[in-house]
């Protein structure tokens, strides 16, 4: 599998005493989105305190940093990079001081636009830090003609294209956007006057706050004590909110665009075993974790057992977001240690989430045949991934799509298993409990919600990657 970057995670809290603390929980509950970087921007209504550093949450934060980040309103940010490199100044929130006063942004997603917008603003003057396409919005806002942050904002994010949850903190104010298409979720919720933003529930369950309601696609909320408000500046666009949340990135305990993952995933597992179910199968077997819960849909459908006949090393992050193919590779060995008094001699249904470059699951069926599995068939939630991700997945290419050039056969014969089905595009839709037309599809069908921008091209990658805009 390729790496699925900028998938990041943002937490924020306005109007609570210990903002640092609670931001830093929030963030630990979504630290599946991101293990590369991490950082926590807090402020009191008149100074901005930030810490921020390479690794993971535990790794970066103690209680003598949270004790210097003082103010009763934090913002914070969990990250892997889609734009910019691996390095500490692309980690995030990202700070600025300007003449009317200091502004913090974190950032999920990815702007489209962003090699354009760089130029125009270079050309004006602005001299780019990062290798962060969010810091590209900060340079908009200070050269916006209102001196009101809300003025402000209406009047620059139109230039702005692309999949973004933003977090912004400026002075006593918190605010959370959404693209107007709704790529990427953030909610809502309160804990006691307090009100909360972040990308997933998971997150507000962990600081017992209650959830209220999502932020809307094309929507700006300004969060001042125990104040809200709302606008919405943009035209109404088509909602194209990103499928994979459900099918691999959120964490099954969260609801996502208000509906709960972990029976979404089950009803793929369920539409998946009448579409192409393995008779005489002696049990299904998920591919820890994200296929645990379709496999459990499968097992209810076809009514055979569910055996774990991998375990995982939960002292190890997901191999999918690991920074280097060298370190992927080490991680699915590491990983996944298969039992084989469990597997030997068995036909078993795998059941897998998703497959992208194929090498990875090709590891996993040579080390289940290695413990003694007689027959492995293999079971897709999601369709054949056969067209590049610009909002956000980090297979900006169709050579990193073994589906894009390969046939299902020939996928087969080179994972080495003795079947290989994907759920079909319909199935997959019918198992979201929210509308079809409310996802964006487009890595399964190269219908983009939005005409795909020049700088995604084989040329403008380039480009991109000569300007350190992009890995």
């Amino acid at each position: 599998m390729v790496i699925m970057r900028e998938y990041c995670g943002l937490f924020g809290i306005c109007g609570h005493k210990e903002a640092s603390t609670l931001t830093y929980l929030g963030l630990y509950a979504l630290q599946h989105r991101g293990e590369e970087s991490c950082g926590i921007v807090t402020s009191n209504g008149r100074r901005i305190y930030q810490h921020k550093a390479m690794g993971t949450i535990s790794d970066v934060f103690d209680k003598s940093v949270l004790k210097k980040l003082r103010g009763d309103l934090a913002i914070g940010h969990v990250r892997y990079s889609t734009t910019g490199s691996s390095t500490l100044k692309n980690a995030q929130p990202f700070v600025i001081n300007y003449k009317r006063g200091a502004i913090a942004i974190a950032h999920n997603g990815n702007i489209t636009n962003s090699l354009e917008l760089k130029d125009a603003l270079e050309t004006g003057g602005s001299i780019i830090q990062t290798g962060m396409d969010s810091e590209l919005v900060l340079h908009l806002l200070v050269k916006a003609k209102s001196q009101n942050i809300k003025e402000s904002l209406i009047e620059i994010l139109p230039k702005v294209k692309g999949a973004y949850s933003f977090l912004l903190l400026a002075g006593d104010t918190m605010i959370g956007i959404r693209d107007p298409h709704g790529f990427r979720p953030l909610c809502i919720g309160k804990v006691g006057k307090s009100y909360v933003l972040a990308s997933e529930t998971c997150a507000l369950d962990l600081v017992n706050a209650k959830y209220v309601r999502d932020v809307e696609p094309g929507e700006i909320v300004f969060i001042n004590g125990g104040r809200i408000e709302s606008v919405k500046p943009f035209p109404k666009m088509r909602k194209a909110s990103c499928i994979f949340e459900f099918i691999y990135f959120a964490r099954p305990d969260s609801n996502i665009f208000t509906k709960n993952v972990y029976l979404t995933r089950k009803r793929l597992g369920k539409a998946l075993a009448k579409e192409h179910p393995v008779p005489g199968a002696d049990f299904i077997m998920p591919i820890p974790d994200s296929g645990v819960y379709a496999a459990l849909g499968f097992s209810e459908e076809s009514k055979r057992p569910v055996e774990m006949g991998m375990i995982r090393n939960h002292y190890i992050g997901r191999s999918f977001i690991q920074p280097s193919q060298h370190r992927r590779d080490f991680a699915v060995k590491v990983k996944l240690n298969p039992i084989r008094d469990v597997l030997k001699g068995k036909k078993i249904a795998i059941v897998e989430d998703s497959i992208v470059r194929g090498t990875t699951s090709r590891l996993r069926v040579k080390a289940l045949r290695e413990a003694g599995a007689k027959e492995i068939h293999m079971r897709v939630s999601c369709p054949p991934l056969i067209s590049p991700c610009y909002y956000g997945i980090d297979f900006p290419t169709t050579k990193e799509l073994i589906a894009s050039k390969h046939s299902i056969e020939e996928i087969r014969k080179f994972i080495g298993v003795d079947s290989l089905k994907y759920i079909s595009l319909k199935g997959m839709l019918n198992s979201m409990m929210l509308p079809k037309e409310n996802f964006c599809t487009a890595c399964f069908t190269k219908d983009y919600p939005e005409p795909v921008n020049k700088c995604f091209t084989k040329k403008g990658l380039e480009t991109r990657r000569n300007k350190c805009l992009l890995l």
